[in-house]
């Protein structure tokens, strides 16, 4: 925790020097882009054993402005999203960017509902409508490994967001399970997470057993840099 604070202060700094109280000149602010470009493919998750992880993942996202939607650096944080979302140790069905350590309206969900199942990512999403009856059914978070909820959805949802092309705001109407995957990324967007609404929350012995292997080859590890320039 003091060495994150000692990054920020030599960050802040740095902004300083250069006139600017936010970033230096580019899309994205200093860390954000530190995160994207000095991440692995494959990004270390958050969780919320970890306490510094934890504030991160109960903060509030923010848009994306017209130059960060347009410019490499959202492009290569898309890549990675879905390469971690992916890949075998994590083995998700969507990711947001507060679990890769960035307070930013982007979201990967893999479309069930399309043809090839694609994943797909949604920057400044957000939900418009809540559509139909409420069911519930069983949820696991990537940030929450080794647990499963029953959580209370809508059966469908109306999402808009940016085109990162066109600049234009789009929209979608979804149902069924793709529709709970949204709700579910969206809700990180928010600070929320799936056991703030779930009936019950229980330990799924088989995920921890698919997880071991990869713990022991430290896949799960959080890496130094993110620790700042003392750890």
């Amino acid at each position: 925790m003091k060495a994150r604070f000692l990054l920020i202060a030599v960050l802040a700094a740095l902004l300083l020097a250069c006139g600017s109280p936010r970033k230096l000149q580019g899309p994205f602010e200093v860390w954000e882009r530190t995160v994207i470009t000095m991440s692995d493919s494959v990004m270390y998750v958050f969780v919320t054993s970890e306490f510094m992880d934890s504030l991160e993942l109960r903060a509030t996202c923010r848009d994306l402005s017209e130059e960060e939607l347009r410019s490499d650096l959202l492009s290569m944080l898309s890549t990675k999203m879905l390469a971690t979302v992916r890949s075998p140790q994590q083995g998700g069905v969507g990711i947001a960017a507060p679990q890769v350590g960035l307070r930013r309206r982007v979201v990967a969900v893999q479309r069930l509902d399309k043809p090839g199942e694609p994943f797909e990512v949604y920057p400044n999403i957000r939900i418009l409508a809540h559509l139909g009856d409420t069911v519930r059914g069983p949820e696991g978070c990537l940030s929450i490994p080794g647990m499963r909820g029953i959580v209370p959805r809508s059966e469908g949802v109306v999402v808009s967001w940016t085109d990162p092309q066109t600049l234009q705001a789009v929209t979608d109407t979804v149902h069924g399970f793709t529709a709970i995957i949204f709700q579910h990324e969206i809700d990180h967007l928010d600070g929320i997470l799936y056991t703030d609404r779930a009936d019950t929350v229980f330990v799924n012995q088989a995920w921890l057993d698919e997880r071991a292997p990869y713990e022991a080859e430290g896949a799960y590890d959080k890496p130094r840099w993110l620790y700042g320039p003392e750890a």
